[in-house]
């Protein structure tokens, strides 16, 4: 990036212009760990400013990466090629919360929870909840589809989104969508740029459903003696009609590593646990609650107990939060992904991962969403063992095949970013691969929106 790109940003960012090193360093990097020194950041707080960089970038053909807060687990805010990091941290406004239409309007750098502690003061929801919801933002939300805890019962973020205003790859400005719940004119372009992690535009406003808060909730905890029973638990659940809003899944791996510090007593034949939430009326939920404990027995529980208040309740979900925590006490490095089976196949796509990390002579730590068959397998291994790092290479591309012979997919809410990218095609088929291509080329037809991103072989931006 020469003297001119960087004048001429510098009369549009001002001190919003970071060049040093030390400055650069701090946007190098995501949650992969994996770190891409950027030539510059910028940090606009307007649509016409990211607007303005986008169209230079397209003169002066370098890469613009856009950023959120840099959380993401597949290195999509990685500047892999260099060029611009574009952050929207500064683009943190709400809008506008609308109380009779159950809409909200805001900014892309608006961390996820503010967005949820303000409408829950005007008793609404926001439901899409992510592990980094603390200081994930929306934007970053928007671009990689993130789901959480919530999915199984109200959906991820695309199923709030309902219109968006973006700066395309070549500076033009788009809005998608609508703020109506009803809308059928064209194609749905908001649900393509959902998803698409910054390679087709950079969202600078964002049109959010809401939705009533729901009165009361219950939490139940299960423990069962293997993940085959408890597995075939969550398959049961369902099969009582009930939907929780919550089912969480942590194998005897995931529990081990949690045992000292949960401040809770788990049994010593414990090799499975599930975590359940039912919300909805107050005169609906304890009944709901009694069928899931019933049901949790029905399919082999060894023990259940219910939270007795908002306290005891936050005690069990410290179980399930503390695990990511404690995993650097099985090994230092954490290979994260983020599968998803039909709910059918947990058991047998459970007991793969068993059979893998024996064959494989790996610790993988499972545990996730298990109510909409989304489990994080974490492959815990030294970092400093070459020939450990290559079974567990080639066992990252065993679980994707068994993932999508089972029906399933790849990434159920990281994304595709570097790190899944040579896998694309084995899920979407090689047109479905030159399909997404074709699309690239017509949002971002010189490529300079955060290349290297979900394509293997991408044409590399001159600089």
């Amino acid at each position: 990036m020469d003297e001119q790109v960087l004048s001429a940003l510098r009369e549009v960012f001002g001190e919003r212009l970071f060049t040093s090193h030390e400055q650069r360093i701090c946007y190098s990097y995501d949650a992969t760990g994996k770190m891409f020194l950027p030539e510059a950041v910028v940090f606009p707080v307007s649509a016409e400013e990211v607007r303005r960089t986008v169209l230079l970038a397209n003169e002066h053909r370098f890469p613009v990466v856009p950023r959120g807060a840099g959380s993401g687990f597949s290195g999509g805010s990685l500047p892999v090629r260099g060029g611009l990091v574009l952050s929207t941290e500064r683009m943190d406004r709400i809008l506008s919360i609308d109380e009779e239409n159950l809409v909200a309007v805001v900014e892309p750098g608006v961390v996820t929870e503010t967005l949820k502690a303000e409408a829950r003061k005007r008793g609404l929801f926001y439901p899409p909840d992510p592990a980094s919801i603390k200081f994930c933002t929306i934007g970053g939300n928007i671009a990689e589809c993130a789901g959480g805890m919530c999915a199984v019962k109200y959906g991820v973020t695309r199923d709030y989104v309902r219109g968006l205003e973006v700066v395309l790859g070549t500076g033009e400005f788009v809005r998608t969508g609508v703020s109506t719940v009803k809308g059928v004119v064209g194609y749905d372009l908001t649900r393509l740029l959902v998803g698409s992690e910054g390679t087709l535009g950079i969202v600078t406003k964002a049109v959010l459903k809401l939705i009533p808060l729901p009165e009361a909730a219950a939490t139940i905890l299960s423990f069962f003696r293997n993940n085959h029973d408890g597995s075939k638990a969550v398959v049961g659940i369902f099969g009582e009609r009930i939907t929780p809003c919550a089912l969480e899944l942590m194998d005897r791996t995931a529990i081990d590593c949690v045992r000292e510090n949960a401040g809770l007593p788990v049994p010593e034949d414990a090799g499975c646990a599930l975590l359940i939430e039912v919300d909805g009326p107050k005169q609906s939920v304890t009944g709901e609650a009694d069928r899931v404990e019933q049901a949790c027995r029905k399919y082999g529980a060894i023990e259940v107990s219910r939270a007795a208040d908002a306290e005891g309740r936050e005690r069990l979900w410290t179980l399930r939060r503390s695990i990511s925590p404690a995993l650097r006490k099985v090994n230092p490095v954490k290979i994260n992904e983020d599968i998803v089976v039909p709910r059918s196949r947990l058991p047998e796509m459970l007991a793969f991962l068993g059979d893998l990390a024996s064959r494989k002579r790996l610790k993988i730590v499972n545990f996730g969403h298990a109510g909409d068959g989304n489990i994080h397998v974490n492959l815990m291994i030294s970092g400093t063992d070459e020939e450990e790092r290559i079974r567990a290479d080639e066992a990252v591309a065993e679980v994707f095949r068994k993932t999508v012979s089972l029906g399933g997919t790849i990434s159920g809410e990281h994304g595709i970013g570097i790190a899944k990218a040579p896998f694309l095609e084995m899920e979407v088929g090689p047109l479905g691969v030159s399909v997404m291509k074709r699309l690239k080329r017509c949002f971002d037809p010189n490529g300079i929106l955060n290349p290297g991103k979900i394509f293997v072989e991408e044409e590399v931006v001159s600089r």
